[in-house]
């Protein structure tokens, strides 16, 4: 329990200042000692506070026309994902979206102009990416890898990326919590886990934000893209190098 509290803390100080990859590193952690259905749900719980306490402290930065949009098709997205979550191997799905990641954060056609203002036009991705990442959330657990392109180069500042991701993963989280809650898991059943594991992501969240604020744009463009890529390539190999 002590290792999982000091990952917590890192994880969700990592989160902080590039926006993502905590939660991914905390998950797969976390599945070394616990079943999967019981790790997702759980890191469902640990992500909704460090997510939460995130958008809190950077609250005056999110940016909610993307946020409301994104959360509209969060629950049916949701509800598809639970679905199939039984059928689909989690190991594909993992790969397919590194290979996603890769294409949306390199590829010149799936990016923006970072020095130019979305167009509205472009905002209404966000309905589909809350469906997808409603859908996606039930199989794979932790999916700030995923969404993360689509909050760069879109003009959006570095404390603007974090703290609108961070409500739109909060939303996401919130969903999932509930659809797990009405299919019967035991979430008071592990009270003594978030006890230790809640207090350290807030730390982390409060540590993290004060080193967001001594990034420059430049250097934290390249941490995220850097952050991303590695990820991606995480992902691919767990998802089809192991498929042998």
């Amino acid at each position: 329990m002590l290792g999982l509290a000091v990952i917590a803390l890192a994880s969700s100080a990592l989160s902080a200042v590039v926006g993502m990859a905590g939660g991914i590193i905390l998950l797969a952690c976390m599945l070394l000692v616990l079943d999967p259905l019981v790790a997702i749900p759980i890191h469902g719980v640990i992500q909704i506070v460090s997510n939460g306490s995130r958008a809190a402290i950077l609250v005056r930065h999110v940016r909610w026309d993307i946020a409301w949009r994104y959360g509209v098709l969060l629950g049916p997205g949701a509800y598809l994902g639970l679905l199939v979550a039984l059928d689909l191997p989690q190991r594909i799905m993992r790969g397919l979206i590194g290979v996603f990641v890769l294409c949306a954060t390199w590829l010149p056609g799936l990016r923006t102009d970072p020095q130019r203002p979305p167009a509205a036009p472009r905002l209404r991705s966000f309905f589909l990416l809350g469906g997808a990442a409603g859908t996606l959330t039930m199989l794979v657990g932790a999916i700030g890898p995923m969404i993360a392109p689509f909050f760069l180069n879109r003009g959006l500042s570095r404390q603007e990326i974090v703290g609108t991701k961070a409500m739109c993963q909060f939303l996401g989280h919130l969903v999932k919590l509930l659809l797990f809650g009405l299919a019967g898991f035991a979430f008071l059943a592990w009270l003594k886990l978030y006890l230790v594991l809640v207090p350290m992501t807030i730390l982390g969240t409060w540590v993290g934000s004060r080193l967001l604020e001594r990034v420059s744009e430049r250097v934290f463009t390249i941490i995220y893209k850097v952050a991303l890529t590695g990820i991606a390539f995480f992902l691919i190999a767990q998802g089809f190098l192991s498929a042998g």
